[in-house]
């Protein structure tokens, strides 16, 4: 009886932690293949320990070039998503228009909508347009369906916040940008950093979208999709696991830096 009344209170961290174990399950199996040495193409079996991937990430041709091409077309897709996206939740939580309503209700539709079916909507538009398919292309695709998180997040946060404080900078002879800058913008960083790091793992994940709008440029993505037909190199797996790795960094020291403030203020 004990240790069912000890299971029943801790029932929801139990699942809790068995859900994360099976969403990082993939993740473990990644870093652990990223140092096999298989003996055929296809890296699906353990064989044996080896670092050699780790030693040279780029060994496998066009690799790291189109890992190149996929962070940069994350990055500014990432600036370009945050910097309209704050904008347009900012113009939602504060502003009256006509046109309010409808805008709320489109900026869910690419949350919503099918991939594929937008996908083939930018592909239909660039041809039109008469665009040549490449990075431009996607770079337009990536910011297009980014821009919709970036509006949740940002807005999410805009609408928590207390106006009196703006009001009490604007009491204190702080101007139009003062106010912004020192009040306004530190208290909907959380959110529109949010954002951002949302806009960047979409825009680097992205396949379907990019596929149809890539032309002859290749993303990683794209690559690792072109490699799996023909073989799997270990190299894959050293570049999910690294970026992997960063993102555990990047959280962790969100959460180091956060408890640091929340203690200085106590």
């Amino acid at each position: 009886m004990p240790f069912v009344n000890w299971l029943k209170r801790h029932l929801v961290v139990i699942a809790g932690l068995i859900t994360l174990g099976y969403l990082l399950l993939p993740n473990v199996v990644v870093t652990v293949f990223s140092f096999n040495k298989p003996k055929g193409r296809f890296n699906y079996e353990w064989q044996q320990f080896s670092t050699d991937a780790w030693k040279d990430p780029c060994g496998v041709a066009d690799m790291c070039g189109s890992l190149s091409i996929s962070l940069q077309i994350a990055f500014w897709a990432t600036v370009g998503a945050t910097v309209l996206g704050t904008m347009i939740a900012f113009a939602l939580v504060r502003y009256r228009f006509r046109a309010r309503g409808s805008v709320n209700s489109l900026i869910f539709l690419p949350m919503a909508m099918p991939e594929v079916v937008m996908a083939a909507s930018l592909l239909t538009l660039f041809l039109n347009l008469g665009a040549q398919l490449g990075f431009w292309t996607i770079l337009i695709a990536h910011i297009m369906f980014c821009l919709s998180f970036v509006v949740v997040a940002v807005k999410a946060r805009v609408m928590s916040m207390d106006p009196r404080l703006e009001q009490a900078a604007q009491d204190l002879y702080a101007g139009p940008v003062q106010t912004f800058l020192r009040v306004t913008l530190p208290i909907a960083a959380p959110g529109i950093a949010a954002g951002a790091l949302l806009s960047f793992a979409l825009s680097f994940d992205d396949f379907i979208i990019t596929n149809f709008n890539a032309g002859s440029t290749v993303t990683f993505p794209m690559f690792v999709w072109g490699s799996a037909q023909r073989g799997t190199p270990v190299q894959i797996n050293v570049i999910g696991t690294a970026m992997f790795l960063v993102a555990v960094l990047l959280v962790l020291s969100s959460m180091i830096i956060s408890n640091r403030r929340n203690r200085q203020k106590a």
